[in-house]
């Protein structure tokens, strides 16, 4: 399969073999030059809000809290396309839940 570049003109695929070493070494096919490979470690740090969110995301999730039937209104009023937002409401939520973040 040709690949064409911006200019039209197709451009010749490029095919390298790699051999590995069983030390982990890497040596290209056709050169004397041995690239060593090393593995560092990653890791992470989650700040307060982040636990804090997480913590109130599984307290919320193992709780029975969930209107079932509020649930099924809002679905089928979403599917007769009648369920009207209140922008204000939304707004004053967001809000509040942006007091909790900070």
């Amino acid at each position: 399969m040709s690949i064409e570049s911006i200019t039209g003109r197709a451009q010749t695929p490029v095919n390298v073999k790699l051999d590995k070493k069983a030390d982990g070494d890497v040596e290209s096919a056709g050169a004397a030059q041995t690239v060593k490979t090393t593995q560092k470690a990653d890791s992470i740090a989650i700040t307060s809000v982040a636990q804090g969110i997480k913590k109130a995301f599984e307290s919320t999730s193992a709780s029975d809290s969930i209107d079932f039937n509020r649930v099924r209104e809002v679905k089928k009023a979403l599917e007769e396309n009648n369920y009207s937002i209140d922008a204000e409401k939304v707004a004053k939520k967001l809000m509040e839940f942006e007091r909790l973040l900070s």
